[in-house]
Protein backbone atom coordinates (compact mmCIF):
# COMPACT_ATOMS: atom_id res chain seq x y z
CA UNK A 1 0.00 0.00 0.00
CA UNK A 2 1.48 3.30 -0.85
CA UNK A 3 1.44 6.49 1.68
CA UNK A 4 1.09 10.03 1.07
CA UNK A 5 5.23 11.46 0.68
CA UNK A 6 6.27 15.13 1.06
CA UNK A 7 10.08 15.54 0.97
CA UNK A 8 10.76 18.09 3.57
CA UNK A 9 13.00 19.93 1.77
CA UNK A 10 14.13 22.59 4.77
CA UNK A 11 15.15 19.54 6.00
CA UNK A 12 16.65 18.15 3.40
CA UNK A 13 18.78 21.73 2.75
CA UNK A 14 19.76 21.52 6.21
CA UNK A 15 21.45 18.41 6.08
CA UNK A 16 23.06 19.73 2.68
CA UNK A 17 24.69 22.54 4.64
CA UNK A 18 25.52 20.67 7.79
CA UNK A 19 29.20 19.84 9.05
CA UNK A 20 28.55 16.35 8.23
CA UNK A 21 28.10 16.87 4.40
CA UNK A 22 31.45 19.31 4.60
CA UNK A 23 33.41 17.08 6.25
CA UNK A 24 32.39 14.17 3.26
CA UNK A 25 33.00 16.90 0.16
CA UNK A 26 36.28 17.54 2.02
CA UNK A 27 37.36 14.13 2.46
CA UNK A 28 36.14 12.73 -0.93
CA UNK A 29 38.22 16.04 -2.33
CA UNK A 30 41.24 15.39 -0.78
CA UNK A 31 40.84 11.49 -2.06
CA UNK A 32 41.00 12.62 -5.38
CA UNK A 33 43.39 15.42 -4.79
CA UNK A 34 45.65 12.61 -3.34
CA UNK A 35 45.19 10.34 -6.99
CA UNK A 36 46.49 12.98 -9.01
CA UNK A 37 49.50 13.77 -7.06
CA UNK A 38 50.15 10.12 -7.37
CA UNK A 39 50.37 10.48 -10.93
CA UNK A 40 51.57 13.99 -11.96
CA UNK A 41 55.26 15.32 -12.01
CA UNK A 42 56.78 16.47 -9.09
CA UNK A 43 56.62 19.74 -8.45
CA UNK A 44 52.82 20.21 -9.94
CA UNK A 45 50.43 21.62 -7.68
CA UNK A 46 47.70 19.82 -6.78
CA UNK A 47 45.01 22.29 -5.18
CA UNK A 48 41.88 21.53 -3.22
CA UNK A 49 39.41 24.73 -2.26
CA UNK A 50 36.07 23.84 -0.32
CA UNK A 51 33.72 26.49 -1.11
CA UNK A 52 29.25 26.58 -0.18
CA UNK A 53 26.69 26.59 -2.74
CA UNK A 54 23.43 25.89 -1.24
CA UNK A 55 25.73 23.24 -0.17
CA UNK A 56 29.12 22.06 0.80
CA UNK A 57 31.10 21.38 -2.32
CA UNK A 58 35.11 21.29 -3.77
CA UNK A 59 36.93 21.89 -6.71
CA UNK A 60 40.30 19.97 -7.01
CA UNK A 61 42.50 21.56 -9.54
CA UNK A 62 46.32 21.09 -11.20
CA UNK A 63 47.15 24.19 -10.68
CA UNK A 64 50.03 24.20 -13.51
CA UNK A 65 50.36 25.91 -16.64
CA UNK A 66 50.44 22.05 -17.75
CA UNK A 67 47.84 21.32 -16.13
CA UNK A 68 45.10 21.01 -18.72
CA UNK A 69 47.35 19.28 -21.04
CA UNK A 70 47.52 16.70 -18.05
CA UNK A 71 43.93 16.15 -18.09
CA UNK A 72 43.75 16.30 -21.36
CA UNK A 73 46.12 13.58 -22.64
CA UNK A 74 46.10 11.68 -19.32
CA UNK A 75 42.96 12.46 -17.67
CA UNK A 76 44.82 12.71 -14.39
CA UNK A 77 41.37 14.12 -12.82
CA UNK A 78 39.09 12.29 -14.38
CA UNK A 79 40.40 9.18 -13.61
CA UNK A 80 41.52 10.35 -9.87
CA UNK A 81 37.59 11.32 -9.32
CA UNK A 82 36.31 7.72 -10.99
CA UNK A 83 38.90 6.10 -8.42
CA UNK A 84 37.22 8.00 -5.87
CA UNK A 85 33.80 6.35 -7.17
CA UNK A 86 32.67 9.87 -8.21
CA UNK A 87 30.41 10.14 -11.49
CA UNK A 88 32.57 12.52 -14.09
CA UNK A 89 29.94 13.77 -16.43
CA UNK A 90 30.05 16.32 -19.34
CA UNK A 91 30.18 20.34 -18.14
CA UNK A 92 25.78 21.12 -18.66
CA UNK A 93 25.20 17.49 -19.04
CA UNK A 94 22.03 16.34 -17.76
Amino acid sequence: MLTDFRLDTAGVREILRGPEVRTLVDTVAAEVAASARAVVPDGVPVLVRAYTTDRGAASVVIAHPRGMALQAKHGVLTRAAGAARLEVKEWGAQ
